[in-house]
């Protein structure tokens, strides 16, 4: 077995097999053509045609997008076309690399992945140093969780939702999910990003995720908050890379965001077989690009 095997797991979209969503000139996401052809019942929301779709230009400032976009979707969920409601907002900016700025409109968080939207996310790498042994807290995600329930994931990570910093958020996921207090959840220091664009059981995941290290002390274990955690291991890094390898025990964007933490604090190194794979993958284009 390969660790290169995470790496199908993100496989990137064609483009060209899908319908680019638009914005105020603006290309923001991409969607299948199937549900294209739903949002033409809509005409004074969505303008489509054989191969676009674009939000109408009537709707010209954030207030109106957002409301106007709402209610659609507030129809397609009672149509069952909408599933896992988050009842969570989430900002469609321009789909570029950078979350800071003004967005477009917010959308409901469960169709971002139908819209083809680039979505934000913040990431939490909990680590300790042990007799020079490196070791990271492993979190299992809850069986209720509307996606990869059960599997294995970082001690700590969230969507990035609407009117909340990077930072903040970070902060208040810590909380919710491991019980790490704010004073130390603040030491938190920003590492790296990980991005994909691929086609998910949900839909289109175009994410980016902004990673965070953070030593945790010796003495520190995590414990979930908001259930959507079940249990929490502290494994070296030894093992981490045993069961990324040998399985898909962990959750695709979890098991990349680890694998980059993994190359950064060099347990997979130059001479590793799989390096220069791995490398390619984490310098790919923007979605868009």
């Amino acid at each position: 077995m390969s660790l290169t095997n995470r790496l199908e797991d993100i496989r990137p979209i064609d483009p060209a097999e899908y319908v680019p969503f638009w914005v105020n000139g603006v290309q923001v996401g991409m969607m299948k053509p199937a549900f294209a052809a739903c949002l033409a019942e809509f005409p004074e929301v969505f303008d489509v045609s054989n191969n676009t779709v674009k939000v109408s230009d009537h709707l010209s400032n954030h207030h109106a997008r957002s409301h106007a976009v709402a209610r659609v979707l507030e129809i397609l969920r009672e149509q069952g076309l909408v599933p896992g409601w988050r009842g969570e907002l989430y900002p469609v900016h321009h789909g570029g690399t950078a979350f800071e700025g003004k967005s477009f409109f917010d959308m409901e968080r469960a169709a971002s992945t139908l819209f083809g939207i680039r979505t934000y996310g913040v990431n939490l790498h909990g680590y300790l140093r042990q007799d020079d042994q490196l070791s990271l807290w492993i979190a299992r995600r809850s069986q209720s969780k509307e996606t990869s329930p059960g599997k294995l994931d970082i001690v700590v990570g969230g969507g990035q939702p609407s009117n909340i910093s990077l930072k903040d958020n970070l902060i208040k996921e810590c909380q919710e999910e491991a019980g790490i207090p704010g004073d130390l959840a603040k030491q938190a220091v920003f590492a790296s990003e990980t991005k994909f664009c691929t086609e998910r059981p949900e839909g289109i995941r175009n994410d980016i995720h902004y990673n965070y290290d953070l030593e945790l002390p010796v003495n520190f274990t995590p414990k979930n908050t908001d259930g959507e955690v079940e249990d929490f291991y502290l494994w070296t890094v030894d093992k981490v890379m045993t069961i990324l390898s040998d399985t898909d025990d962990f959750a695709f964007d979890s098991a990349l965001a680890i694998l980059d933490f993994l190359i950064r604090h060099g347990t997979i190194g130059t001479d590793h077989p799989d390096y220069q794979s791995l490398m390619n993958n984490f310098s790919g284009k923007d979605a868009h690009g």
